[in-house]
């Protein structure tokens, strides 16, 4: 049975078999998550989630980062789960056709903090997780996402469910169990992109993870091979063009997709289906020296599939705008920049702005087969009063073929989780995170998110002073 044969390779390795290489890829795409998720908290969707954990159960043994709050475990994973892609600036795993981090991240440590878990057992339960994200989003294919679902979250239901079940040492029935309760909560469109719901939809996955975890450990019943058979998962969900699940199976480990494709780590806080023009016009702006005021149209080429979550083509909130291409082309003409303020509402309010996206069009290059924000190319063309230039972008910013330097990474870092915790505890937070394998117990590393009591965030103080 294939669903035995999945959760056997995920129950059976040991941590110190795993490659070095794959642990340190977990960890960097832990320290990632948890900046993303710190400048996350500060975003009216991760305070009503917050305000949900603090509702259902205010004394618990997880963390809700960034905030004075204990809760259950899976209320915690549905929070900071939230947290982490409220801005959209969480990684990217091109196999998975969505987001992996925002899933498993809050998952994880909110059992490993639970279990007591040393880091070196969360990195090899996040890198598990991973393992299980692509192969599944392999064997879902990518239909299913053209169809309107939403892989971060129907996928990743299945990875943050693993992570889970790995920490609270699930042997192999009771995990093939687990997934069996996941996938009767398969859920998540694509049409609520540039919403609050989207940032639900990981932190959704996320709870769902705990959740079916913990259900099963304590004995409820699904069915055990939901992967197999009439009717499966698959069958049900999956695209007509998934790679068969035996043929995923057999490759489990043979590259691990923390190797290949990688994760692939966001620059800008929007889409990456605006990542690779992002990119391309950064590179022509530099090279010609192109002023907004000279330019006279802006057109980008996609490949069929890799805009459809650019669902948003005249923005008014700096949520839509996260989903626009016709915002993000004329936020880096005007800025020559996209920062975390590029994205509220009085940015894409601004007149110039309004103006400059009218000279912003989009078309399709035919090809055959389906793409994606990190898999294909994108075509650019900025023409100016000086004349026309192009550019093929064949590489997605943050990926393994264009990334980010390690400065550029503690950076984002810092900026991010500043925001909370103040440059020292940003900075002392990052010494933490970079010594992950050698956590003793990881609730250590999760009390390092609260920011200290004599200066909590302003955005945080009602919610502390109500959790007290």
């Amino acid at each position: 049975m294939l669903t035995k044969r999945l959760a056997e390779f995920v129950v059976d390795i040991r941590t110190q078999d795993m490659p070095p290489a794959v642990l340190a890829g977990a960890r960097h795409a832990l320290i990632d998550t948890m900046g993303c998720a710190l400048a996350g908290t500060l975003e009216p969707a991760a305070e009503i989630a917050a305000r949900w954990a603090h509702e259902s159960s205010a004394n618990g043994p997880a963390t809700v980062w960034g905030r004075n709050l204990a809760t259950s475990a899976a209320e915690a994973a549905f929070a900071n789960g939230i947290a982490t892609h409220a801005l959209d600036f969480d990684d990217s795993l091109p196999s998975l056709r969505g987001h992996p981090s925002t899933t498993m991240g809050p998952a994880a440590l909110a059992v490993g903090e639970a279990a007591h878990a040393s880091g070196a057992d969360v990195l090899a339960a996040f890198a598990l997780g991973l393992e299980i994200a692509g192969k599944i989003g392999r064997a879902l294919g990518p239909e299913h996402y053209v169809r309107g679902w939403h892989t971060t979250a129907t996928a990743g239901i299945f990875s943050s469910t693993t992570a889970a079940a790995r920490l609270w040492r699930l042997n192999a029935p009771q995990l093939q169990t687990a997934w069996g309760l996941a996938a009767s909560q398969c859920a998540g469109l694509v049409r609520n992109f540039g919403t609050m719901t989207k940032p639900f939809h990981a932190g959704y996955a996320a709870r769902v993870g705990v959740l079916s975890a913990w259900m099963a450990q304590q004995g409820f019943t699904a069915d055990e091979n939901i992967f197999d058979g009439d009717n499966n998962f698959f069958s049900t969900y999956g695209g007509s063009d998934g790679t068969p699940l035996a043929a995923t199976i057999d490759k489990l480990g043979k590259p691990w997709e923390m190797l290949e494709p990688g994760i692939y780590v966001k620059r800008w806080p929007s889409c990456y289906c605006n990542h690779r023009p992002i990119g391309g016009m950064l590179k022509l702006i530099a090279e010609h020296g192109i002023r907004a005021d000279e330019v006279e149209a802006v057109e980008i080429g996609f490949l069929p599939g890799s805009d459809n979550a650019l669902v948003s083509s005249d923005p008014h909130t700096g949520l839509e705008g996260k989903f626009s291409i016709e915002y993000n082309a004329a936020a880096v003409l005007l800025d020559g920049k996209l920062t975390l303020e590029s994205f509220t509402d009085p940015m894409v309010g601004r007149p110039a702005i309004r103006e400059l996206m009218k000279k912003v069009k989009r078309y399709r290059i035919e090809a055959k087969g389906t793409f994606s924000g990190v898999v294909g190319y994108t075509d650019v063309m900025i023409a100016t009063t000086r004349g026309r230039h192009t550019l093929r972008v064949d590489h997605a910013p943050g990926s393994p073929e264009w990334p980010m330097t390690e400065q550029d990474r503690d950076e984002k870092f810092l900026d991010c989780a500043g925001r909370v915790l103040g440059q020292p505890g940003a900075r002392q937070l990052l010494d933490t995170l970079r010594g992950f394998e050698t956590i003793a117990d990881i609730r250590t590393l999760v009390k390092a998110t609260i920011p200290g009591t004599s200066t909590p965030p302003k955005a945080h103080a009602g919610l502390v002073n109500a959790a007290k």
